[in-house]
């Protein structure tokens, strides 16, 4: 019945036009099986022989070599030397490239395989549980439009437009719906359809974002998943049936649902939902500059870069930034006691500098002289780094910081007293010499703004009264979506950033970078995020054209990653989101711009 029900709404392939249903998609019959079982091996070949021989797969899985049949499945594969296929495996890596089980092997081939709780799963087992809930919604809610938009914590958040019951009725009955589609292990459909095939079936659907993102896409064809009606474009693998997806949960929120995800590192359970009020209201905020701006997808971004609409968008994103700070210099100048420390804490790739900078501006323009000082000035020795549980110096660590000096020299220096503050040589993980340390007092006309990953932990600061700090956490939220049904990680931002400023300034090629974000990841986990939430104010630096601009950057440092390298897997999936956007020029980003933080240009000196 389940495979009738997908021909019956996808269409089949092999049936002529006028008998398939109106908008829907023709799907490609499944493959013949062709595994060459053990007493069926075909003979070695050699030489040109071998270079030229279709008829066969060399596949290394495990540190041992097996040959099949070109064209057999990677689950077919597996059944035939494992058995049964544990519903922990989401996907497989063919030659570091992250592919569905389905996938048809080919050539000279190394098998890895994805299972929940490596880095690789977490992304399949969010896309197929989102899948699953549109699925349950179109089933349920055919006149409601659910519209994805931030990430919150683990979950994601989605306003729903349309026609629909009652907000608490509507996640009681999808989360029911998708418990017996996850009992169901209905499988994941993969397609591959042409262009205007899928365009007749959004346009029938009414997925205009969709739509939009293929206006700019000149393959002819389209990749397509589903797992029953509800039909989409294949950004990236699912897992094999929904059976694979046991935790997951659909809670009212806001003006909205979430959609909750189990963590990496245990899928029996879901973690406690924790309102975070500050970040949802600068979630509503950006949409609200979105909706200003036009822009929700990036249909319509790249629309606007080959229409020249890109150079007004840039202003005004950039205005918006610059109303933003001048608020929060406005809130120091009117808290009373006035605040002489403010503090800028953020993960890497925010743009926590040029922002400082910026503030300092808004800041002298109410009267406020500000005056920097460096967290990282404050390092201990490199040998006196504490160490992480991979025996690595764990450099996030907030003991990698001298605490009681810096304790001592911010208590002094906000009673009014002079201190001579400590410089790092970075090079050689040593503090200066003494003698070199650079003497600092803090005047009644100044404040002290110092910006940091840490700044908004507690124990940074506890030798002060917490009346005498305002607190600012900055992040990339970025809220540009593919479409309705597919958001854009938000930590990808950050990353491409990185990657960009790491291999232009810091001497880091793409590779490097990838391979270390793990680690940062880490540490941003443990010593920033859970401290959000007790910022005066939250400072969202995306920018809603900046994935354009970095294409042009990103794309060649990304495309010099080995295909032989760890990090390989990593760089094709971000080039594969790259991929989307039209690129434009940087000549139209302000030198005053937090983008120019990270792809050079800007009028402050760092």
């Amino acid at each position: 019945m389940l495979h009738r029900a997908v021909y019956e709404t996808l269409g089949r392939c092999n049936s002529p036009p006028s008998l398939r249903t109106p908008g829907a998609i023709a799907v490609e019959p499944t493959p013949p099986k062709h595994y060459a079982s053990r007493s069926d091996r075909l003979p070695a070949a050699s030489g040109a022989q071998r270079f030229m021989n279709n008829a066969h797969v060399d596949i290394s899985y495990r540190g041992a070599p097996h040959r099949v049949r070109a064209g057999t499945r990677i689950d077919e594969f597996l059944r035939e030397v494992d058995g049964e296929i544990p519903d922990t495996v989401l996907s497989a890596l063919v030659n570091r490239r992250q592919v569905m089980l389905d996938f048809p092997l080919r050539g000279s081939v190394e098998l890895d395989l994805v299972r929940y709780g490596d880095r690789e799963g977490e992304s399949v087992y969010k896309r197929s549980v989102s899948l699953m809930f549109y699925e349950a919604c179109l089933e349920l809610f055919p006149q409601a439009r659910p519209v994805i938009g931030q990430s919150l914590g683990n979950c994601y958040h989605y306003q729903m437009r349309g026609e629909h019951p009652p907000l608490d009725e509507m996640a009681a009955s999808l989360d029911r719906r998708m418990g017996e589609l996850h009992r169901e292990r209905r499988p994941f459909v993969r397609s591959t359809v042409t262009i205007e095939e899928v365009e007749n079936h959004f346009r029938a659907m009414g997925y205009v974002g969709k739509l939009e993102l293929l206006e700019t896409r000149r393959s002819s064809t389209v990749h397509t998943v589903s797992c029953g009606r509800f039909v989409d474009i294949a950004h990236g693998p699912c897992a094999p049936h929904t059976g694979c997806l046991p935790t997951f949960g659909v809670l009212p929120y806001g003006d909205g649902l979430i959609l909750q995800f189990p963590r990496r590192a245990d899928r029996s359970r879901l973690p406690a939902f924790t309102p975070r009020p500050k970040l949802f209201a600068t979630y509503l905020e950006t949409r609200a500059w979105q909706e200003l701006l036009g822009v929700h997808h990036v249909g319509q971004l790249n629309r606007l870069c080959l229409d020249g609409g890109i150079r007004d968008i840039v202003r005004v994103a950039e205005g918006l930034h610059e109303k933003k700070i001048s608020q929060i210099a406005d809130q120091i100048m009117s808290q009373q006691p006035r605040a002489r420390l403010v503090l800028v804490a953020g993960p890497s790739g925010s743009g926590k500098t040029t922002f400082a900078h910026r503030l300092g501006i808004q800041l002298r323009v109410n009267g406020i002289e500000p005056v920097a000082l460096s967290l990282d000035n404050y390092y201990v020795n490199r040998e006196m780094t504490p160490r992480g549980e991979d025996g690595e110096p764990d450099f996030e660590a907030l003991e990698a910081i001298d605490l009681p000096l810096f304790r001592q020299h911010l208590a002094e220096l906000l009673d009014g007293n002079e201190v001579a503050t400590p410089r790092f040589d970075f090079p050689r993980g040593q503090r200066t010499d003494p003698s070199s340390w650079v003497p600092l007092r803090l005047l009644e006309h100044q404040v002290l703004v110092i910006e940091g990953i840490h700044g908004l932990n507690e124990r940074l600061t506890e030798s002060i009264p917490a009346s005498s700090a305002f607190r600012i956490f900055i992040s990339a939220l970025s809220q540009l979506a593919a479409d309705d049904h597919n958001r854009l990680f938000t930590a990808d931002a950050r990353l491409v950033r990185r990657i960009v400023r790491d291999r232009r300034y810091r001497g880091f090629s793409a590779e490097r970078t990838i391979e270390l974000w793990e680690q940062v990841r880490r540490g941003e986990g443990r010593w920033i995020f859970p401290f959000q939430e007790r910022a005066d104010v939250i400072f969202n630096s995306a920018l809603v054209y900046e994935p354009a601009v970095l294409k042009t950057y990103a794309e060649r440092f990304l495309l010099q990653v080995p295909r032989t390298s760890p990090a390989y897997t990593e760089a094709f999936r971000l080039l594969k989101g790259l991929s989307m956007f039209v690129p434009i020029f940087p000549d139209e980003v302000p030198q005053t711009s937090i983008l120019r933080e990270f792809i050079g240009g800007s009028g402050f000196d760092y």
